[in-house]
């Protein structure tokens, strides 16, 4: 499978647009997602496990309990690329009402 190119300034600017919460902080697409408890953080990682897996593109992530902290790149790609978008759309989409 062929991999996105980079980004330019002018499309991960419009990107982010679309993404509520998400920012650009160290080269990474990063967000935090905030859960009522454990149960419920773990249930959006193992959802977003199964989107991340189709896509062939997985994030660098870390779990303490009700808190989610994701950071979004495309390593071979060195930087952002569309993957990274789609994947963080996914992802918000995913914790839609049951993030707080």
């Amino acid at each position: 499978m062929a991999r996105p190119d980079l980004l330019t300034d002018d499309e991960l600017a419009a990107a982010l647009e679309g993404l509520a919460g998400w920012q650009v902080e160290a080269g990474k697409l990063r967000r935090e997602f905030h859960f009522a408890d454990f149960s419920a953080a773990f249930g959006f990682m193992a959802a977003s496990a199964t989107v991340a897996e189709k896509l062939d593109h997985h994030p660098e992530w870390s779990n303490v309990y009700s808190t989610v902290v994701v950071e979004l790149t495309t390593h071979d790609a060195g930087g952002l690329t569309e993957l990274d978008v789609q994947l963080a759309r996914r992802m918000s989409e995913l914790a839609g009402s049951v993030a707080k």
